[in-house]
């Protein structure tokens, strides 16, 4: 023989029934529509992986890279690329490149260029490495440095840097301050 005590979910059972006589029940006999699933879209290739951004406007060149860096656009004053040169210029920004892949270096630079114009920057130092870390101890990053930089408008001139600043490790870019 069972008591209340015995079952107090009863007396809650109870109360609810007696609480919801007076709801109308709500019935929905409807089913939802059949909706297809749409085939699935690849994505785009990822440029961080791949290394190919259609942005950053960056060529591979057939250039021949010396030890020391140079290059001038015409219409730039002579006097003022030697003061790049000799580093009496000072850099306001810097980037560091080296021990980076080739497609994460492509895209730091394109970053830090766009920064650099945003932020009307005229000089900057990126250091990209003597190559000594690669496996054939070829300066892969300054090779591409080189013909990157060339390819980019707001580059007026660079140069490697001075001895006391990374030497032919890094460079000097002279930067047009023109949006």
């Amino acid at each position: 023989m069972s008591t209340k005590q015995d079952h107090p979910d009863d007396d809650e059972k109870t109360l609810f029934r007696d609480a919801m006589l007076d709801a109308d029940k709500h019935r929905n006999d409807k089913i939802a529509p059949f909706k297809p699933r749409l085939p699935p879209i690849p994505r785009p290739p990822n440029p961080e992986v791949t290394g190919n951004r259609p942005d950053d406007q960056f060529a591979d060149l057939n250039i021949e890279t010396p030890v020391e860096l140079s290059f001038i656009r015409p219409g730039i004053q002579n006097r003022l690329f030697q003061d790049l040169r000799r580093g009496h210029l000072p850099p306001q920004e810097c980037l560091d490149l080296h021990g980076l892949r080739v497609a994460e270096a492509r895209t730091q630079l394109a970053k830090f260029l766009v920064h650099c114009r945003y932020h009307r920057l005229r000089v900057v130092h990126i250091i990209h490495g003597k190559g000594y870390g690669s496996e054939e101890k070829q300066p892969v990053l300054k090779q591409k440095i080189n013909q990157w930089l060339r390819q980019r408008e707001e580059v007026l001139a660079f140069c490697s840097a001075p001895r006391f600043d990374g030497g032919v490790g890094a460079v000097y870019v002279l930067l047009s301050r023109k949006v």
